[in-house]
């Protein structure tokens, strides 16, 4: 009996001395769990500056500055009687709006969307998704100068011999201001408080009342016919060039001369206001000049200077 009971007690331990070894072993060997490698994100080539992005042919030439919308939509006109809407990452073309002559105004856009642009003797709303005319204003003459658009939306451009303020939604007329000679490519500007200021080839600039169509007070040049479009700066003062080869620096509120500087040639550059207040403008003379103000940068208006921004995006603030 004593034998055997030994000999099933050593095999009993023996046996549980096996089963140990094993559960440390299973410790050991856990399981190993295949990580699904990571997807690397593709890397965008990289393209050195000056390398041309696209190209998009119209039927003619291209005088219009483009407009580019919220959404980066580049718009455009040309001669070939046309506006265009390219889309910005292709150049592919969204849409294209026929007028009825050749395109030498550059378009705004409203705070809506709403793109204006002037051609022949109207100024067209276009609709900026679909492409289609809202409405269209005749005017009494051709309309080469670039709509401006004041804080409540009305759109106000040159034609001829009158600047037009209309109506966004309607396209009808608020009122006419009528000049001594043609608004031709001179941009209005929009002071802070809703003077409207627009040069004219009768070799004056005017201030506007922006809700009655009334002068508030007219500056004339040396004689020479006003084709530079006003910029306004911070403090108010607008800055407009003359063909008598000058730049003048004019109170906005009274209208009387601070400053003029005198250039080499006529002046037809519309000048730009950089964000410490220097005015820089070209002449005909060959030469840009960088002009020390007492503005400190471009006005917060609802269009102060061509093409709304110093960006020139030609596009209104959002309300």
């Amino acid at each position: 009996m004593k034998p055997t009971f030994i000999a099933l007690l050593a095999l009993c331990l023996c046996l549980a001395g096996c089963g140990k070894k094993e559960v440390k072993q299973t410790a050991k060997e856990s399981p190993k769990i295949n990580k699904a490698p990571e997807k690397s994100k593709p890397k965008t080539p990289s393209v050195k500056p000056g390398t041309l992005l696209w190209e998009f042919e119209t039927g003619d030439a291209v005088y219009s500055s483009p407009a580019i919308g919220s959404d980066g939509t580049v718009y455009v006109g040309s001669y070939d009687n046309k506006l265009y809407a390219i889309n910005p990452k292709s150049g592919v073309k969204l849409w294209e709006f026929e007028t009825g002559d050749g395109v030498f105004s550059s378009p705004a856009i409203g705070s809506d969307g709403t793109v204006y642009v002037g051609a022949g003797r109207k100024l067209y709303a276009i609709n900026p998704k679909s492409g289609v005319k809202l409405w269209e204003f005749k005017t009494s003459g051709g309309v080469d100068s670039s709509p401006a658009i004041g804080s409540d939306g009305t759109v106000y451009v040159g034609s001829v011999d009158k600047l037009y303020a209309i109506n966004p939604k309607s396209g009808t007329k608020l009122w006419e201001f009528e000049t001594g000679d043609e608004v031709h490519s001179c941009t209005p500007a929009i002071g802070s408080g809703g003077t409207v200021y627009v040069g004219s080839w009768d070799n004056k600039l005017y201030a506007i009342n922006p809700k009655s169509g009334v002068k508030l007070w007219e500056f004339e040049t040396g004689g020479a016919i006003v084709v530079s479009s006003p910029a306004i700066g911070s403090n108010g003062t607008v800055y407009v060039g003359s063909e008598d080869n000058k730049l003048y620096a004019i109170n906005g509120k009274s209208g009387v001369k601070l400053w003029e500087f005198e250039t080499g040639g006529i002046v037809r550059s519309s000048p730009a206001i950089g964000s410490d207040g220097t005015v820089y403008v070209g002449s005909v003379d060959g030469k840009l000049y960088a002009i020390k103000t007492d503005s400190k940068g471009l006005a917060k208006s609802p269009w102060p200077m061509r093409g709304q921004n110093a960006r020139h995006t030609g596009r209104a603030l959002k309300k």
